[in-house]
Order: structure tokens, then sequence, then C-alpha cells
């Protein structure tokens, strides 16, 4: 019970954490780097100058991410893919989405993570599941599960 309620206060702080991340908005122009020189007037060619790389981060990214929880029976899931939710599944489990970041978000960075809740070992004690995160085919966060320690996928999105 005490993991449970454990496990329950990390979901918890990692939502509230990604929820406080803004208001979505990005009509409001960035201010100008303060050792950038910026000009208004156009180039030779009647073209504005823009830093080719100024132009990427402004761009909308679509992230495919895969949530999953490996075992076997029924367990709880926390996770943040877009919104904080939690769901009794059937192991094994896995959720997938695309998110998209605009520059905003992309500069503060998004979380999304799994929590995943306890299964039945072999040996009858109970153990958090093992888990993973996926981006763009790409695992890059992986957690055995055990009974030891914290067990909590996450990760952030740029």
């Amino acid at each position: 019970m005490r993991r449970a309620m454990t496990i329950m206060a990390l979901v918890a702080a990692t939502g509230l954490v990604t929820a406080c991340g803004g208001s979505g908005a990005d009509d409001k122009k960035p201010a100008a780097d303060k050792g950038a020189a910026v000009s208004s007037e156009p180039t030779v060619d009647g073209q504005d100058e823009t830093d080719e790389a100024d132009t990427a981060d402004k761009t909308d990214k679509t992230y495919e991410v895969v949530l999953e929880v490996g075992g076997s029976g029924k367990s709880s899931v926390y996770y943040v893919l877009g919104t904080n939710r939690m769901e009794q599944v059937s192991l094994p489990w896995k959720k997938s989405d695309s998110i998209t970041l605009n520059s905003t978000q992309r500069k503060v960075g998004t979380i999304v993570s799994v929590a995943p809740g306890p299964v039945a070992q072999s040996n009858g004690q109970l153990a958090a599941a093992p888990c993973s995160i996926t981006v763009d085919g790409k695992k890059v966060v992986e957690d055995p599960g055990g009974a030891e320690g914290k067990h909590l996928c996450e990760f952030t999105l740029h």
C-alpha cells in the first residue's frame, strides 16, 4: 500500500510539473538576444534576413511517442502523454500518440512519463512492472521494474 501511494504521489507531481508548462499561445514574438544585432532593413533581393537556425526553431515538430509496460496480469498504469491519465489495464500494455510541440513548448520541454503499478512476481511479492518510452522509433528510457527503488520512466521532449 505504501509503494502504491508513493507511485501515486510521483505521478501527481509529474502531472503538476507538466501542467505548469504555459498557456500554449505562441503568438508573442521572443525578445532578441542582447548580444545580437537586429536589422529590420531588407537585403539586396528584397527579402528580410533570416537565420536558418531561427527558422528551424520556430517550426512545429511532431513526435511519435510509445509508452510500454511489461509483465502479466492486471495492474494500474499512470501516464502523462499529452494529458495525465490512470488506467486499470491488462499487461503487457502499450499506448501510442503523436505529440506536436510549437517553438515555445520545444524550448521549455514537455514531459512524457509512465509509472507502472505493482504486479505479482514469481515469489509472490508485489513489484513494479518494467516500463519503457520510445520516441520516433528510438527507445529513450527503459526501467527493468522490481521491488527495490523508484520505478518511473520519464522523458522530456524538446
